[in-house]
């Protein structure tokens, strides 16, 4: 007892010094019940690392695209348009990073899939098709790595309609912290291409219509930068964290829209389906 209780008293004075700046952590000990030592850890984390869910991030809970009653009866019939436009249906997107390319190209054209990279994409495609979901569509940047994974890809799903798109271009996002000495655009990159990729996002990334009664599952193949940027929209976390992940070729990121507008990350970069000697990250 007297040395269990020592080891919380110095665990307690760990915490506390190792906490100057991220918070304070107390432990409290000593409760004593029924022959049983009982502690627990108290953290308490500065306000200011809490960030509050905005409910309408895509601008269309239906709350607030409806206006406010004036008087009682406005209020039931506000009430009703409320239940009639609030979607039933979950949006499924999956976010495919292109497979290797040539690094060498001068141009976009020449910046093709190497073969490496095109039995990655054949093999992303496969385990797409694996999971069985009902794919409406494949979006696709209009990259030439892009656009041929989309096309290795479209060969286990011949019925889908491939739309190529100019918003999901590979490019500079906004300027990442912390920064990295070896990637820094010019500050008219990030203004221009960030705009664009803004856009992509707010194109692809929305709640359900109220008019769509199944869930829906769409595969989008654009680029790391783009995807990274899309997570940290889509999760409302600071976007100039986007460079602190990193994606491999080929890789598939899951991310779930609910009909309340609430998102879920459910895969980051998996790359488990290519085997560990075709892994690559450029």
């Amino acid at each position: 007892m007297v040395i269990f209780t020592k080891l919380c008293s110095r665990f307690s004075k760990f915490l506390t010094g190792a906490s100057v700046g991220a918070g304070l952590a107390l432990i409290t000990y000593g409760l004593y019940n029924k022959d049983k030592f009982v502690a627990y850890a108290q953290w308490n984390i500065e306000q200011s690392c809490t960030i509050r869910w905005d409910d309408n991030w895509d601008k269309r809970s239906p709350s607030n695209m409806i206006k406010p009653p004036k008087n009682e009866k406005e209020k039931e019939i506000r009430e009703e348009k409320i239940l009639r436009s609030m979607p039933s249906s979950s949006r499924y997107l999956f976010l495919i990073r292109h497979g290797q390319y040539n690094l060498e190209g001068s141009s976009d054209f020449e910046r093709e899939l190497t073969s490496l990279g095109q039995n990655q994409a054949q093999i992303t495609g496969e385990r797409l098709r694996e999971f069985n979901h009902p794919f409406a569509r494949i979006f696709h940047s209009s990259m030439t790595r892009a656009k041929q994974t989309a096309e290795f890809i479209h060969k286990n799903f011949p019925d889908l309609p491939l739309v190529s798109c100019d918003l999901l271009r590979e490019g500079a996002p906004v300027p990442p912290e912390p920064a990295i000495k070896h990637w820094k655009p010019e500050a008219s990159e990030f203004f221009q291409q960030g705009i664009r990729i803004e856009a992509a996002f707010r194109k692809y990334f929305h709640r359900a219509h109220p008019e769509q009664t199944q869930d829906s599952y769409e595969i989008i193949v654009c680029h790391a930068n783009v995807i990274r940027y899309f997570v940290c929209r889509a999760l409302q976390l600071p976007a100039q964290a986007w460079l602190r992940m990193s994606l491999n070729n080929g890789s598939i990121t899951m991310i779930t829209i609910r009909p309340d507008g609430r998102v879920l990350l459910r895969a980051l970069g998996d790359s488990g389906h290519i085997p560990a000697t075709k892994v690559t990250n450029t």
